[in-house]
């Protein structure tokens, strides 16, 4: 799980970033207040695949999906995108838990015929 939810957040920190870029077009947000935004975004997506196996870090990930559907008020296609992670995120952590039960299951299976063999 650990790792599909990495690629997610990394992903949104590049998407983050580039709509950072088109925000800064926007005359009514000054410079300093996107790119400090943006930055928070940013550096939380990177701390949040640290995060992924301590308690919370799952939940601190739904945080930033609000956050990136909610930035769609500023630049309108975050709409979009920000619905779009939401649902990787939720793929992420539904299918990479099934993948980490698959690979528990495997490798009690590989033990129980290595200690068989013996």
């Amino acid at each position: 799980m650990r790792m599909l939810c990495a690629s997610t957040l990394i992903s949104e920190f590049f998407v983050v970033a580039f709509a950072g870029l088109v925000a800064m077009k926007s005359d009514d947000l000054s410079m300093t207040a996107v790119w400090t935004v943006c930055g928070i975004a940013m550096l939380l997506s990177v701390l949040l695949c640290g995060m992924l196996g301590r308690p919370g870090g799952v939940q601190l990930g739904w945080v930033l999906q609000i956050g990136m559907i909610a930035s769609g008020f500023v630049v309108p296609a975050m709409f979009f995108l920000g619905v779009v992670f939401a649902g990787l995120w939720w793929a992420s952590i539904h299918y990479g838990r099934k993948i980490d039960e698959a690979k528990a299951r495997w490798a009690a299976q590989a033990e129980a015929q290595e200690a068989g063999a013996r």
